[in-house]
């Protein structure tokens, strides 16, 4: 349930936009101009009409209290979600209360809703019956595993020959080879059911040729890809937590099984990655009595938006259970309580010289890590030539930022939210630099900026 009068500021709004062009679109349509008979309810849903292009307006109609974040329908054509009448609902709800009274929900905006409950409940009962139906034969599940297990073997020794051949035939041939060569070895990884193995193949293949000192940058990802082999060779002598990083890393599915962590959680930023065939969201969780930082992921088909959505800022009780394996932060999201609702939750922040000792520790659980998400309290973003970085005013030293995060509109509203003045910023430290994601300005009361 939503409670009246707490409404989502439009920063928190925009933060749930699919792209710049959606951001700008809905941005025009937040005046109450466009919109009539718009209304919100007790149960933290949204609606109102659209005058469009055409002789009907369209209606939106946005659950800002569902289980897996806001749920939204339009009657417009648009395939984008949310779309830009989406976003411009929710900012004139989030900056005029007037324009958006509370009130009954009319009947089309009723019918979507209780399909979604009833779509819901079915999920439901088909998730317990499936779940019945797997634990009913234990002994067939576990021939399963045993003949994935066996394929990624095979997967995974075939892949250390055509390493050891390349490293014979010198790194100048990968070059000369084409990305034909590595796609052809990520295939094969396919066919093994070992997908984690494959990925990373396929990120070898970019490196031959991407500019200066790609042949270090190529044996350093061969050698980590080398022990991400080994790991699974010899998975039966490791620790009980790499070995299960290791799973994960090569591509087996997994469940949550640590215990359930009741707290309320602060959606501290979400951003999207994609490919050809998926869309990945990313969505960083902090604990407001835990203190536990954790991941949640979730997928859409390649150009749909994934399901899960938690605007940046907002906060919710709920439970959160944890991924196995050393170092992960991933997470499942459990019960929630609560609707997302404005907080004045602060992750308590570090330096950055602490910043990259914990990445350096977080390495030493899971080689295989890009990054990690830490905040950092009281930094300047400060050019460094054709770079930019985040230095420490009370000390020498600062953290770069990646090539992407300097690329991306964010960086210069984090410039703007500093005006010079320390900031705090949370973002995911790593070999590349430090990617900035959400920041706050150092008033206390001042709201959380997205700046992915």
């Amino acid at each position: 349930m939503t409670q009246q009068g707490v409404r989502w500021t439009a920063e928190q709004v925009l933060a749930l936009a699919p792209d710049a062009a959606s951001r700008k679109a809905g941005s025009k349509l937040a005046a109450a101009g466009p919109w009539s008979q718009a209304g919100t309810s007790d149960e933290g849903t949204v609606w109102g009409l659209c005058k469009g292009s055409g002789s009907k307006p369209y209606q939106t109609v946005v659950d800002v209290a569902d289980s897996s974040g806001p749920a939204y329908k339009c009657s417009c054509p648009s395939r984008k979600f949310p779309c830009k009448h989406a976003l411009g609902l929710l900012l004139l709800w989030a900056g005029d209360a007037g324009a958006v009274p509370p009130g009954q929900a009319p009947d089309w905006a009723e019918q979507w809703l209780e399909g979604r409950r009833r779509r819901a409940a079915e999920r439901t009962t088909r998730t317990g019956a499936a779940s019945g139906a797997t634990s009913a034969d234990p002994e067939a599940a576990r021939r399963r595993a045993e003949r994935r297990a066996e394929r990624i073997t095979a997967g995974a020794t075939e892949l250390e020959q055509r390493l050891t051949d390349l490293l014979r035939g010198g790194l100048a041939a990968a070059e000369q080879a084409g990305y034909g060569l590595w796609e052809e070895t990520a295939a094969r990884m396919v066919d093994a059911q070992a997908p984690g193995l494959a990925a990373r193949v396929r990120e070898l293949g970019a490196i031959p040729g991407s500019g200066a000192g790609w042949p270090v940058r190529l044996l350093e990802e061969c050698a980590l890809l080398h022990l991400l082999d080994q790991g699974w060779l010899r998975r039966e002598s490791l620790p009980e937590g790499l070995a299960a990083t290791v799973r994960s890393r090569v591509g087996l599915p997994g469940s949550a099984d640590g215990p359930p962590v009741r707290d309320r959680w602060l959606a501290l930023a979400q951003y999207d990655t994609s490919d050809s065939r998926l869309t990945t969201r990313r969505i960083w969780l902090h604990g407001a009595e835990s203190g536990r930082t954790a991941l949640l992921l979730s997928y859409g088909a390649a150009g749909r938006a994934p399901e899960l959505s938690l605007p940046v800022g907002l906060a919710f009780e709920a439970e959160v259970a944890a991924y196995p394996g050393g170092g992960q932060l991933r997470a499942a999201l459990g019960q929630r309580f609560t609707a997302p609702a404005p907080a004045d939750i602060r992750p308590p922040g570090i330096t950055p010289a602490e910043a990259a000792a914990r990445y350096g520790e977080a390495l030493r659980d899971d080689p295989w890590l890009d990054s990690y998400p830490v905040t950092l309290a009281r930094v300047i973003p400060t050019p460094d030539g054709d770079s930019w970085q985040l230095a420490d005013p009370e000390g020498d030293l600062a953290l770069p930022l990646t090539p992407s995060a300097r690329s991306r509109p964010g960086l210069w509203r984090l410039v703007a939210l500093s005006g010079g003045a320390p900031v705090t910023v949370f973002g995911e430290c790593g070999h590349r630099g430090f990617t900035p994601l959400t920041a706050w300005p150092e008033d206390p009361t001042g709201q959380a900026v997205a700046l992915c």
